[in-house]
């Protein structure tokens, strides 16, 4: 949409309601849901539920008065300078708070007796959350409406990566204390509402790690590092290394296996036992 249409869409209610006379509380209302429609009709997020935040982009409309109208860049401490009234912290507000405190300024001021303000949001760059680790497509990205959830953000990342971890730690704020979640990414697809799929709010971090794995060499077909699925069983991990070679035999297995201590003990396993994580099979030679 081009600067000229959005101002376009802003003003017309002011200017139809001067035609029929309405209040002055109307027309601010009114100019409000124009600037909110201009908004849906660029993609950007809704203005009733988005809080701005550093580097959002806005443009700042003062009914009959260009000369205080600006675009402007929200700074890192969420501070906007704005003519007559000087630095203006929006950082936090929604567009119709951010509104009414440059309108109040500007009142307080004796600057303009009924201060009729419009703020479009241009450009979004501040509430973003950063996705780390095992995704497709790791960066930051805005928080786009007030409801965006874990799943959403995973979307926009891309997915899981297939040497990613099927858990997900969500770390941020809530409160003003330290916050920290652990997501099973399985689970949160698996029901129709999973509890696991939270709000996110600016600032978070979503992190997959690496996949857990386990070690298969020897008369193995295909040695080698294997993810750790889960439920496996000694069997299946040999299965995932391509069986035994002919010269080797699954009943002459050894298995590698740190203890509480961190001490590597050597176990002679069943096939029905669980694989753990960094274990490592040894398929020995068979004794025919």
């Amino acid at each position: 949409m081009s600067r000229f249409f959005a101002h376009f869409l802003t003003l017309l209610p002011l200017l139809l309601s001067l035609l029929v006379g309405a209040a002055p509380g109307v027309v601010q209302a009114q100019s409000g849901q124009a600037a909110g429609a201009a908004v849906r009709a660029a993609g950007l997020p809704a203005s009733m539920d988005y809080r701005l935040g550093p580097g959002d982009s806005i443009g700042v409309l003062v009914f009959q008065n260009p000369d205080l109208s600006l675009d402007a860049r929200v700074s890192e401490s969420g501070v906007i300078s704005f003519p007559l009234i000087g630095a203006v912290q929006l950082g936090g507000l929604t567009l119709p708070e951010a509104e009414k405190k440059i309108a109040d300024g500007l009142r307080a001021g004796g600057y303009v007796r009924q201060p009729q303000v419009n703020i479009v949001l241009r450009q979004v760059r501040g509430n973003q959350v950063a996705v780390l680790g095992q995704v497709n497509r790791p960066g930051r990205f805005p928080l786009e409406t007030f409801n965006t959830r874990v799943s959403d953000m995973l979307a926009a990342a891309g997915g899981i990566t297939p040497t990613g971890d099927d858990l997900l730690v969500v770390t941020g704020t809530r409160g003003g204390q330290a916050f920290r979640k652990v997501i099973d990414i399985p689970a949160l697809f698996a029901a129709q509402q999973s509890q696991d799929d939270i709000t996110l709010a600016a600032g978070d971090t979503l992190f997959v790690n690496k996949a857990p794995v386990f070690y298969i060499y020897g008369e193995a077909q295909k040695p080698g590092p294997y993810r750790v699925e889960r439920g496996m069983t000694v069997m299946q991990a040999l299965a995932a290394g391509g069986g035994p070679t002919p010269r080797g035999s699954q009943n002459r297995l050894v298995l590698h296996r740190k203890d509480i201590h961190g001490q590597v003990v050597e176990t002679k396993p069943q096939l029905v036992d669980l694989m753990r994580p960094d274990d490592v099979i040894f398929v020995r030679e068979s004794f025919f």
